[in-house]
């Protein structure tokens, strides 16, 4: 009784696949799906939130009175702590080739002006920060705020829109990505 099984299975085994079945009208190929997009930040192209702070030399600084120039606003969680640290000794860093566009760069965190001082002498930063205590400046940009902003940067032109948002930053590059955007990058 086992040989014809085993016949049976060898047969089966050996025997061509069956035929294809015989193709049915289909339905039209559509088009590829386009690849996805990086959606445009809402504030991109729209006039940059303006406010007017006092930065850690209690100098004033208001976005509006700098229009003509770029500005570089960037918000980040806090002094001296490492990622903080780590970008702002970038800009610094970039300093020469920043300045030379002409750009504003302006840090902003919930610290105290006093925070601010000892940071910028610390590490010895050529650009202002400024204090947002209750997270009113970064709301305006919509920078999320939980007694600390998050780091975002926004880029505004010397016509005074935004033109490019940086909801993630990585602060190992940004700087060199903000002078790309300058026009400075290499």
């Amino acid at each position: 009784m086992r040989a014809p099984l085993l016949l049976l299975a060898l047969a089966a085994c050996n025997s061509s696949p069956p035929a294809p079945a015989p193709a049915t009208a289909s339905a039209p190929a559509s088009a590829p799906a386009p690849a996805p997009t990086t959606p445009v930040d809402p504030l991109v192209g729209k006039p940059a939130p303006d406010f007017t702070a006092t930065a850690q030399d209690g100098t004033s600084v208001h976005l509006a009175a700098l229009k003509g120039k770029p500005v570089v606003v960037y918000f980040y969680p806090k002094d001296e702590t490492p990622g903080c640290t780590k970008e702002a000794c970038s800009f610094r860093d970039a300093w020469a080739p920043l300045a030379k566009t002409g750009a504003v760069l302006v840090g902003v965190s919930a610290d105290s002006l006093d925070s601010h001082k000892a940071f910028v002498a610390h590490w010895k930063l050529p650009f202002p920060l400024i204090s947002d205590p209750d997270g009113s400046i970064g709301k305006q940009y919509g920078v999320p705020f939980e007694s600390y902003h998050h780091r975002q940067t926004f880029v505004v032109g010397a016509d005074g829109n935004v033109k490019k948002v940086y909801r993630k930053v990585d602060v190992t590059v940004h700087a060199q990505e903000i002078l790309a955007d300058l026009g400075q990058g290499s």
